[in-house]
């Protein structure tokens, strides 16, 4: 059967899209491809964007919370995860007191969304 729709973009929430776009950007060296101070759009290379829409009522999923969802979060490969690690923490992310795996680690990013990173082969 012939897919109805394809995935073009990722939308997260935050209270300063400007701010949450330069920190993925950093990371991931994607680039912007339209910048308003209510939507920024970031163009991964992929075909996928990753965009993020300013929210002012924006509370943060807490995270491991069972009592409330994640929402949503992203899963970012490495190659050298201690390095991406101190890379991503000087950069402004979280990284929780509860991980748990060994082989990933799970961050939440300057507006307090989840995201994780892991070695890939």
């Amino acid at each position: 059967m012939a897919p109805i729709a394809r995935l073009t973009a990722v939308v997260l929430d935050c209270p300063d899209p400007r701010k949450l776009a330069g920190f993925y950007g950093e990371i991931t060296g994607w680039t912007v491809e339209y910048d308003e101070p209510e939507w920024v759009t970031l163009r991964t290379g992929t075909g996928l964007r990753v965009c993020f829409q300013e929210s002012p009522d924006f509370v943060p999923p807490a995270w491991p919370d069972p009592t409330g969802p994640q929402q949503v979060h992203l899963d970012l490969g490495v190659e050298d995860l201690d390095l991406a690690e101190e890379r991503v923490l000087a950069l402004g992310a979280v990284k929780p007191d509860y991980q748990p795996g060994e082989t990933w680690r799970v961050y939440a990013d300057p507006a307090g969304h989840p995201f994780c990173l892991y070695e890939e082969d």
